[in-house]
């Protein structure tokens, strides 16, 4: 298929991969398993990580 077709479905898992790493860093959160500072930091990473992912290539 086309480059357009790739490039979705990469966006759509690097969607879906950050918004597992957003679950998973509330949940640990909420049962009192890691400090607010931590999941920022997490978070971040997370962020960082998806737009890279969702990124032109030219930047």
């Amino acid at each position: 298929m086309s480059n357009g077709d790739d490039s979705s479905d990469d966006v759509t898992d690097a969607v879906q991969t950050f918004l597992g790493e957003a679950d998973a860093a509330y949940e640990e959160y909420d049962k009192g398993y890691t400090d607010a500072d931590a999941i920022l930091r997490r978070l971040e990473t997370a962020i960082e990580s998806l737009r890279d992912a969702t990124s032109d290539d030219g930047e």
